[in-house]
């Protein structure tokens, strides 16, 4: 659960009481408002109320040290603060920034003409210097909403929130500089991001040009990504299959910019987010352990955070060594693959996380490594190949549409000075391919790639003449390819004919889509 926060209200002369307020989340990614109000009168003693979790109660500690040691002074009286609605669990260390600008607005050492003016949100330290917070966009977008003048924040976060437009952003150091901004003496400067520019220094630290051979699977990576397609490389250790899926992201569309700040509020919420960065420019590759847990690959726990799925939306899921993977783990993603959304549900909240991402999966092709190795013997078992591959249930597997088997690059492909193609090279295709799907898909609100087309939109875009049909035909008998594998040898033949900008599904593209189904033959593993 992230926190954000904004002060607005009035000083009692009477009780020196300040009303202020902040936000906390309820469904993670959107802020809701939080009032936090501050008496102090006389007497002993600090009092927090409404709900407030360990981090929160222990902010007297650090509000006071902070206070003390930049020379404002602590009124040690009675000083009771409430955090209203009551219901709602105030969690983290971010709301000690706003409860000791309330103390200090009650005690009379702040103005409070320009509260209602801006949001504020900090850890502290007890030297009164602030930390970096999570959840930094989120509450930007939702101050821009409200009609927020400005927002305080540490500095480190300034950048993330700046890219919200229309709102003056802050980032400041310690106490002393949030007071100067509050009585008007603003020594800072707004924090500005040039977009623009930002953009244009996009780069990638892996390239599809440093893989050496490998050009049939490079070409179905290629496909996956021209259609959103979910793919499995099975092939021994050493082909290179976590090679070719680290450089995945490499060759999928540029973020668009609603999309770059929907990855990003996902990220500033886990706080992901690097110190000084603004959006999330890249589309993101996770790549989880095969010991993760439910709740770490689709996100919950008490205070339901987004899991690697989430962290995964609108770029790639690596799950390499699949089979090795929990079952239970593997079945948790069969509806969020349908539905692009995970729904966690709690006795007190429900919460939905975004979770459209494309799966990459890698395994061996049985427990030794070494079943169809062209040089070494496979030492399984008979039935054990099978056994290992049933380890991934039909309905998981019935949700990836290609099928690739990587080979082990030859040394003349090792030792060649030539390089393949570049990442842009084949991305400049990708595009081209998203956007005749784009086009296509233009009164379809849920559908924007051929991956997820329905079984009405198969028949209506998949049209096969009789050469087609007779070949894919004698492909299901010969092969034994499961019936399973008809729709989606369909989807993928389709985003072949977009690469050669071909209006029609030609033999050619059928061929090749068929190529992909290695694992429905029946014959595969046996």
């Amino acid at each position: 659960m992230f926190n954000g926060f904004f002060l607005t209200g009035f000083a009692s002369l009477r009780h020196e009481t300040l009303n202020t307020k902040s936000h906390a989340s309820k469904n993670i990614i959107e802020a809701i408002t939080v009032t936090i109000e501050v008496n102090i009168e006389r007497g002993i003693n600090f009092y927090l109320v409404g709900l407030p979790d360990n981090a929160v109660k222990e902010s007297q500690q650090r509000i006071e040290a902070a206070i003390a040691n930049l020379g404002y002074h602590y009124p040690h009286k009675k000083i009771v603060i409430n955090m209203a609605p009551a219901d709602i669990r105030k969690e983290g260390s971010a709301y000690d920034l706003p409860i000791a600008m309330g103390i200090l607005a009650a005690a009379e050492q702040v103005s409070t003409e320009r509260l209602e003016q801006f949001i504020i949100m900090g850890e502290l330290s007890l030297d009164g210097t602030l930390k970096p917070i999570k959840g930094t966009l989120p509450i930007a977008i939702k101050a821009k909403q409200d009609g927020f003048k400005g927002l305080i924040i540490p500095k480190a976060n300034a950048r993330e929130a700046a890219v919200v437009e229309g709102l003056d952003v802050y980032g400041v150091e310690n106490i002393h500089d949030v007071v100067s901004v509050l009585n008007g003496e603003i020594l800072i400067q707004p924090v500005s991001v040039d977009m623009v520019e930002s953009w244009q220094d996009v780069s990638y630290e892996f390239d599809f040009s440093d893989v050496k051979g490998q050009e049939n699977i490079k070409r179905a990576l290629e496909i996956a990504a021209a259609g959103g397609h979910n793919v499995i490389l099975i092939g021994p250790p050493g082909s290179g299959k976590t090679m070719l899926a680290k450089r995945m992201p490499t060759i999928l569309p540029p973020l668009t910019m609603a999309e770059a700040l929907e990855t990003t509020k996902i990220h500033s919420v886990a706080g992901l987010i690097a110190r000084n960065a603004s959006l999330v420019r890249t589309r993101p590759f996770r790549s989880p352990h095969h010991t993760i847990s439910d709740a770490g690959l689709v996100g919950g726990g008490t205070y339901p955070q987004p899991g690697e799925i989430s962290l995964a939306h609108n770029g790639v899921l690596f799950l390499d060594e699949l089979p090795e993977f929990k079952r239970t783990v593997l079945e948790v993603m069969r509806q969020p693959m349908e539905d692009r959304i995970v729904t966690i549900s709690r006795a007190k909240m429900t919460v939905d996380f975004p979770a459209n991402f494309m799966m990459v999966a890698a395994m061996n092709p049985c427990p030794c490594g070494y079943y169809n190795h062209p040089d070494k013997e496979c030492t399984c078992k008979p039935g054990m190949v099978q056994q290992y591959l049933n380890r991934i249930s039909g309905p998981l597997m019935d949700r990836i549409d290609l099928h690739v088997e990587v080979v082990p690059v030859a040394y003349r492909d090792l030792s060649s000075k030539s390089g393949g193609e570049s990442s842009a090279i084949v991305r400049e295709r990708v595009v081209k391919a998203r956007k005749i799907q784009e086009e296509r898909y233009a009164s379809y609100p849920t559908i924007h790639a051929n991956a997820q087309m329905t079984s009405q939109l198969i028949q209506q875009y998949c049209d096969l003449d009789d050469a087609c049909r007779d070949m894919l035909k004698n492909a299901m008998n010969r092969l034994g390819l499961s019936a399973r594998a008809y729709d989606r040898i369909l989807k993928v033949s389709r985003t072949i004919a977009d690469l050669d900008c071909s209006d029609n599904i030609q033999p050619g593209h059928l061929a090749e889509a068929i190529n992909y189904r290695s694992l429905d033959r029946d014959n595969w593993g046996s």
